[in-house]
């Protein structure tokens, strides 16, 4: 009896001890996740990101989207969405849902990179940094019979990034890389006056960080170039994307950098193109790759 008493007491002690480093592991387990949920984003904690960028809904694109690099929605109106792809001079128009989408053609072989509309005009950017232009009407017709281009209207370089500022009928042209933004190692933006005559006047030019970008990010690995925008009008923000870097960056209405964000690149295979609805939810589309489609990710803003 003596034996099993000490016993006893034995395995009791051990069993309080074991319990007490349970406690503490577990203590220290929730401090680490507590501090991994609120990592900071330019001031700004991460976890108030009003997106879900590891949960979207998917949407893919018909065959002749395979290589889609730019999207708009007119209006705002989720309904029907415009794209280009980076080859052909065509204009495409669906449903997300669609399994075929119906096009126009506005100009020949080329490398087209993203679009905007603003007054009922639509707005191509070819990589030079050539401008195609015609009313939204032209859509339902088998070939645009008017298409405006406009060339010589930014500096010489490589352009991806086209977008519309409805609100103060703006539109801006992105920069994806230049001799000029390699040595200040940012990446111009300009803007112009869209007139009622649909003339465009020069009206600001702006500059995107990538030391802060860096800063941020953490990562310095390769130049930052970018390859699409999209103003968030709820919030006057500016979404950049980089389809190189796999990164998502956030502005404020100058382009002074806010937050970035890390894209996972088993959901964005190669994302060229980024809008807004008119419920500020979020659209990026990605380029098919050798098992996949090009599709529409959709990122509904958190309630």
């Amino acid at each position: 009896m003596k034996y099993n008493k000490t016993f006893l007491a034995s395995s009791l002690l051990i069993s309080v001890a074991f319990l007490g480093i349970s406690c503490v592991n577990a203590n220290r387990d929730d401090k680490k996740s507590d501090s991994t949920e609120t990592v900071s984003a330019g001031g700004e904690e991460k976890s108030n990101f009003p997106y879900d960028l590891a949960n979207p809904v998917k949407y893919n694109m018909p065959q002749n989207l395979f290589e889609i690099s730019g999207i708009v929605f007119h209006n705002g109106d989720p309904k029907e969405v415009f794209a280009i792809q980076d080859e052909d001079g065509d204009l495409f128009h669906l449903g997300l849902t669609d399994k075929e989408s119906k096009f126009t053609k506005f100009g020949g072989k080329g490398d087209y990179e993203d679009l905007a509309i603003l007054n009922n005009t639509v707005i191509v950017l070819k990589s030079n940094g050539e401008l195609h232009s015609f009313p939204i009407s032209e859509i339902n017709k088998p070939e645009v019979a008017d298409v405006v281009k406009i060339k010589n209207l930014v500096p010489k370089a490589e352009y991806e990034g086209l977008a519309a500022d409805e609100k103060n009928s703006m539109i801006y042209v992105l920069t994806k890389d230049s001799k000029p933004d390699s040595k200040a190692k940012a990446s111009s933006i300009y803007g112009f006056k869209f007139g009622a005559d649909a003339a465009l006047t020069p009206a600001g030019e702006f500059s995107l960080s990538h030391k802060e970008i860096e800063k941020l990010s953490g990562s310095s690995k390769s130049r930052f170039r970018p390859s699409a925008l999209a103003k968030n009008q709820k919030t006057n923000e500016w979404y950049v994307l980089s389809s190189v870097n796999k990164v998502l960056v956030v502005t404020d209405t100058d382009f002074k950098v806010k937050a970035t964000y890390s894209l996972d690149p088993s959901l964005f295979n190669q994302p060229e193109g980024i809008a807004f609805d008119r419920d500020s939810n979020l659209y990026i589309s990605n380029e098919g790759g050798t098992l996949s489609a090009g599709n529409i990710l959709l990122f509904k803003l958190k309630k």
